[in-house]
């Protein structure tokens, strides 16, 4: 670890090195750049020129062989490429950890393995607050535990320790809650541009489902025909659907939701 005087005392500063260049690799290089206990030494890449977009962070490269020394690597690639980028860090000293929900700790090669997951879906160019995100670590030893709490701690105020098979259920529930509630967005977009309905007009609904769930279970928050068992209601939605996948989508949402809540009626 490097040291650095700060406020009147010298304090422990992390040397990370950022191994990507996508959306996340891009928000966490915004981050650690913004903190002091933290100082990213090193972005690495292999197409020079998504690295320009990292110059004003840190500096980079595109070289195997001129990645630097740190504490902590950060591996944030998609899950079919972490162990062929990870590979790069053979003879690195400082913890490896990927930034994957879903891959094991184990996927990693090396005896000093971890890994950071933020709990959050991060879009390009668009800034994030870091502070209000869940990050889960783990670790193999403790000395890389050490180290990748205190890095999670410098940007978030919601670590949590887990395990691989609690994330990858936790991914798992992030699939339902984000990739698959954007899909019915996507759904409700079509519908109502088809029929020449501005979708914004679903937005205060939207929101306010979102909100609901902050005070509220899921449970305790369903609302609609299905959970209130009325089939004239949702006969007549089939009969407005003129795509089959949509018919089905709607069809089976609906079964679920009324075999969850029928007994309760």
């Amino acid at each position: 670890m490097l040291l650095k005087w700060h406020n009147g005392y010298f304090c422990a500063m992390l040397s990370v090195v950022i191994l990507g260049t996508g959306n996340l690799a891009q928000h966490l290089a915004e981050a650690f750049s913004g903190v002091d206990p933290v100082s990213l030494v090193q972005v690495f890449g292999r197409d020079p020129v998504q690295l320009q977009w990292f110059e004003n962070h840190a500096p980079t490269c595109s070289k195997p062989d001129d990645i630097v020394e740190a504490d902590a690597y950060i591996v944030a690639v998609s899950d079919t490429s972490i162990l062929e980028v990870s590979q790069l860090l053979s003879d690195k000293n400082g913890v490896v950890a990927h930034t994957s929900g879903a891959a094991t700790m184990d996927v990693l090669p090396m005896a000093n393995r971890g890994v950071f997951y933020p709990v959050q879906t991060f879009t390009k160019g668009k800034s994030v607050d870091f502070h209000p995100i869940p990050i889960c670590i783990e670790a193999n030893l403790d000395s890389g535990r050490i180290i990748l709490n205190s890095l999670a701690k410098s940007i978030s105020s919601k670590v949590h320790p887990m395990d691989s098979k609690q994330r990858r259920q936790l991914h798992l529930a992030a699939v339902f809650a984000n990739n698959f509630t954007n899909h019915l967005y996507g759904i409700s977009e079509e519908i109502c541009n088809r029929n020449q309905i501005p979708f914004d007009l679903l937005m205060p609904l939207i929101e306010e489902t979102a909100a609901k769930i902050k005070s509220l279970s899921p449970t305790e928050a369903q609302t609609g025909p299905s959970k209130r068992g009325d089939q004239k209601s949702m006969d007549q939605h089939l009969s407005l659907i003129t795509n089959n996948r949509e018919k089905e989508i709607y069809t089976f949402l609906s079964d679920a939701i009324k075999s969850k809540y029928e007994k309760k009626l």
